[in-house]
């Protein structure tokens, strides 16, 4: 799975020199809290605190009143509508959801850029414009959104967590930016990334760590892990993440969310800054996609951006609308749940999920039947020496402008595959092959079994530990097949009953380390378990309404027993 990697880009002397910069840029976001929103003094927690463990969404909510929690816990669906009918008006519904994201951002670290005032004044352009018309700009109107950082930003700093591009400054929006914008939304933080974009998790030399809001003591995920906190607090309607490897999948599943990774090119990737000066071999493609609170907030931001046509604009992004997929009935369904890649087991809580899912699935009326997992650590492998193909130069230029410090899953990936050994174009070749050639093989195994999709874990555990996770497999296998993917709640946590299997004997060394990583429930109090459906290439909004059918039976006990409650 892994090769050489030499660390050759460190230069301390350099790295002085940007250091007032990053200290700037860091004055800049803490400016970005702003009186009217932040979090009473009294209620902050300690450093200490925060590094032993706390729920950040039990503390956020001391700090919101009513009206604001009744605002931000509803879906982005629903707000859109009672914006155009004037229910709400935009400037409301934003100060609101800038409150619960500036907490958010306290608690745990999540953006990089705050500038509420910018998005307080575009709210009130809209109000207006609707006062005046009685219409809305669009299906997006007042709602909002989230932005990961690497997205170009008219006359903002888009750095994709190199500290290296601290100075570069956008002269235009990217693709997506300015769709969602011309759809009405409302901008007023970018979140936090990873160094160099390529870890399951979350650390970089500008803004630092990241926390997960359900604990924080544990990661969020990552690459997209300030979307997965803000998706989790509910400090935007929806937001917007990357994914070629698991960086949408793993936040969403981590800090207990909903992500849709679509099929890749159904949104242009255009001014989208990256860790490659190109993505020439088109041999693991990334793909944008929304981080929510609903499935119907996934259909919502993707029905949005792709009604504008963006093909008409982009030649790399194909033709096809978003459809509108009918709910299906439970019984019309039949899914295979894999319980073992082969590679890397899971843990006991996500086994205990995987095993309530077939109970409840088949109840309500689901074929379930069992996935015999096939050649998965040929196709990581595989995914792995692609995303290096270019020998780390891409990163390693960007890394080496500043001289800034290689943090530990930046080496980490650094190794993936072959390292920084040069493949040649035969190299190149083979891997497409061995990519093109088992996208038709999954595709008949389905074919063969009859099923319509695949529910398997998001990874091996709940959550992680900060700075741990080096396999990326029950991710990044969909990202080399492309076979589209929603991670959903189930509405499980970790239990006191989710001890370590001491029995457990490793298969290999990857096996050995990852497993272990989970080191018994008392270090994950409150992480969420979120699982992952798969469906086939292109078929993403079939896979959005499967999901959701398979959360609603997954959650329905616990919704009954909340109800009960009241």
């Amino acid at each position: 799975m892994f090769g050489k990697y030499i660390n050759d880009t460190e230069d301390p002397q350099k790295y002085k020199l940007w250091k007032p910069k990053i200290e700037a840029y860091r004055a800049r976001l803490h400016a970005g809290i702003k009186d009217e929103f932040k979090l009473p003094d009294y209620l902050l927690p300690t450093p200490e605190e925060l590094e032993h463990g706390i729920d950040a969404r039990a503390l956020a909510a001391k700090a919101l009143t009513g009206e604001e929690m009744d605002i931000t816990s509803s879906s982005a669906t629903q707000l859109a509508r009672k914006i155009a009918k004037g229910e709400l008006t935009a400037v409301e519904v934003f100060k609101a959801f800038a409150k619960t994201a500036t907490v958010a951002h306290q608690l745990t670290n999540c953006a990089m850029e705050l500038f509420v005032e910018e998005g307080l004044q575009r709210a009130s352009e809209l109000d207006a414009y609707y006062a005046e018309t009685g219409k809305t700009v669009g299906p997006l109107h007042g709602l909002p959104i989230s932005l990961k950082e690497h997205y170009a930003f008219k006359g903002k700093i888009v750095h994709a967590g190199y500290v290296g591009k601290l100075d570069y400054v956008s002269d235009k929006n990217s693709a997506i930016v300015q769709a969602l914008y011309d759809q009405g939304a409302v901008f007023y933080v970018r979140t936090t990334e990873p160094q160099m974009l390529m870890h399951v998790c979350t650390n970089n030399n500008i803004t630092g760590k990241c926390r997960n809001p359900c604990n924080t003591a544990l990661s969020p995920g990552g690459s997209s892990s300030g979307e997965g906190v803000l998706a989790a607090m509910n400090g935007s309607a929806f937001g917007i993440g990357s994914d070629i490897g698991g960086s949408i999948r793993a936040p969403a599943a981590f800090c207990g969310a909903w992500g849709l990774r679509p099929s890749t090119k159904r949104i242009s990737l255009t001014g989208v800054v990256g860790p490659y000066d190109d993505q020439a071999p088109d041999i693991v493609y990334p793909t944008l996609g929304p981080l929510a609170r609903c499935a119907e907030d996934l259909d919502l931001c993707m029905k949005a951006l792709i009604d504008l046509q963006p093909w008409q604009h982009d030649p790399l992004v194909l033709p096809i609308p978003w459809r509108d997929a009918p709910t299906p009935e439970p019984k019309n369904l039949k899914i295979a749940i894999c319980y073992d890649d082969g590679v890397v087991k899971p843990t006991p809580p996500i086994l205990r999920a995987l095993k309530v899912a077939k109970a409840k699935l088949e109840a309500a009326g689901v074929e379930v039947v069992e996935w015999k997992s096939k050649d998965v650590e040929k196709l990581v492998y595989t995914c792995y020496v692609a995303y290096n193909y270019d020998h780390n130069y891409g990163q390693k230029k960007r890394l080496a402008l500043s001289g800034e410090p290689v943090v530990h899953l930046s080496q980490k990936n650094f190794s993936f595959g072959k390292g920084d050994e040069q493949l040649t174009g035969l190299d190149v070749q083979r891997l497409i092959s061995i990519r093109d050639e088992y996208r038709c093989i999954y595709m008949d195994l389905m074919n063969e079994m009859g099923i319509d999709y695949i529910l398997s874990p998001t990874y091996v555990a709940p959550a992680s530990k900060p700075e741990t996770i080096t396999y990326w497999g029950y991710t990044c296998l969909w990202n080399i097949l492309d076979f589209p993917n929603v991670v959903f709640p189930t509405g499980l946590r970790v239990q006191s009953e989710d001890q370590i299997d001491k029995s457990f004997v490793p298969r290999n060394e990857l096996e050995k380390y990852e497993y272990t990583l989970y080191s018994g429930p008392e270090d994950f109090i409150n992480a969420p378990i979120c699982l992952q459906l798969t469906g086939r290439r292109y078929t993403d909004e079939n896979v959005v309404k499967a999901a959701k059918v398979l959360s609603s039976i997954m959650t329905a006990e616990q919704n009954t027993s909340e109800r009960a409650m009241l």
